[in-house]
């Protein structure tokens, strides 16, 4: 698997474009393990998460992918779960 330097893949008049592109090529994944289990201990489903968090269902298939999402939706799910980002993913 061949790593992006960022010099590579975008400009410097568009950062959130030059991460988008880098997370495109596959330069970073994520785990959401952590996130499936607290669901289990909370007696919930996935499904269940897009009602309480109100995120949509391509947040959801994103997550079961372990593609990045934004951080705006982890934190939707951060607040639902009463938790913190580093309790439901890790980056890899």
């Amino acid at each position: 698997k061949r790593i992006f330097a960022f010099r590579d893949i975008c400009s410097p008049q568009k950062p959130k474009m030059c991460y988008n592109r880098a997370m495109a090529k596959g330069n970073a994944n994520v785990d959401y393990k952590k996130l499936w289990k607290l669901l289990i201990d909370k007696d919930m489903k996935k499904t269940d998460l897009i009602t309480v968090a109100g995120i949509s269902s391509n947040v959801l298939a994103k997550l079961n992918k372990g593609e990045y999402v934004s951080m705006e939706s982890l934190a939707k799910i951060c607040k639902a779960l009463g938790c913190d980002v580093g309790d439901i993913c890790v980056m890899n």
